[in-house]
């Protein structure tokens, strides 16, 4: 019976230690991606700036949609002008980096050094940790075939009423009743504090971007219009003669159409003075400096980007 016994717990033992050799043969052999390869493992990495966690903030992915790696270079989408198809819809090279060991080093062209400790979250979700200010951005992976550059446009169009330096009004249809903003020539959107705030001016078509007088400041606003989404309204407040409505249409990349269905009236105004999120150049007005620390204030994300139509 002894013997039995013996032989039993010799082929049990015998058992358990090839069950965990097997195991662990299993676990060492697992495959296992590397940064690199989780990074460009997705062509777009979309920054879902209403997830960010922390108080701080990292300027180069506040004021961009999308980043991207490939081959030791970041690149962003920092502009809606352009949108899906600069850089081939990659946008512009913005930074070099260094990824190991799930860190990522950042050395921006104008923002300078940062570091991140880099967490995949779920099959197309990282998140980027920023120990030195304590905050995390989460970024949704997308390639550029599937990613719906139209959504994002329209989704957050008010920043591309904000990427001219102004808005020159360059057609007013011969239909349409006599009204107040018939003299209006010229508009500009900023951003600042939790407004958003526009200015307007009489001044002559053709007038100089830095001779411009700016004669009235208001607030004005952007809403969807319901089975639209590519048409907008524009409201502007203007104290001095009420609110002007407009239905927003977006002609081309530096072009818009407002109709104003008070008086029946069309408008089109072309942008002047381009402004790209990258470099400051010391020259720009302190409004438009501003408006680069907005961008933790987008409200609109991006939950299923739809395919791109975007030309």
């Amino acid at each position: 019976m002894k013997t039995v016994k013996i032989l039993l717990t010799f082929a049990l033992s015998a058992t358990l230690f090839t069950s965990c050799y097997v195991e662990n043969n299993i676990i060492d052999e697992e495959p296992t991606i590397s940064i690199n390869q989780l990074l460009s493992s997705y062509e777009l990495w979309y920054v879902d700036i209403n997830s960010t966690s922390g108080y701080g903030t990292t300027p180069f992915l506040q004021k961009a949609f999308t980043i991207s790696f490939k081959n030791g270079v970041m690149f962003a989408n920092n502009n809606l002008v352009g949108i899906g198809s600069s850089g081939s819809g990659y946008g512009i090279a913005v930074a070099d980096y260094n990824a190991y060991d799930m860190i990522l080093d950042v050395n921006h062209d104008v923002d300078g050094f940062e570091t991140f400790d880099v967490y995949q979250i779920d099959n197309n979700t990282i998140e980027l940790y920023n120990p030195n200010n304590d905050t995390s951005y989460f970024l949704d992976g997308y390639q550029r075939s599937n990613f719906d550059y139209d959504f994002v446009f329209y989704d957050n169009i008010h920043y591309f009423l904000q990427e001219y330096e102004a808005w020159e009004k360059t057609y007013t249809s011969e239909f349409g009743a006599i009204n107040e903003f018939d003299n209006e020539n010229y508009l500009q959107f900023l951003a600042g504090g939790s407004d958003d705030t526009f200015r307007s001016s009489q001044d002559e078509n053709g007038t100089s971007l830095n001779n411009l007088v700016w004669d009235y400041t208001g607030f004005y606003g952007v809403g969807n219009i319901t089975g639209n989404s590519k048409l907008k309204t524009l409201t502007l407040d203007y104290d001095s003669f009420d609110n002007e409505h407009f239905e927003l249409s977006v002609l081309n990349d530096a072009k818009i159409e407002l109709f104003h269905p008070a008086s029946e009236t069309v408008y089109e105004f072309e942008g002047r003075g381009y402004i790209q999120y990258l470099k400051n150049d010391g020259v720009k007005r302190k409004e438009t400096l501003k408006r680069n620390d907005m961008r933790k204030e987008r409200k609109n994300k991006v939950d299923n980007p739809r395919k791109n139509t975007r030309v």
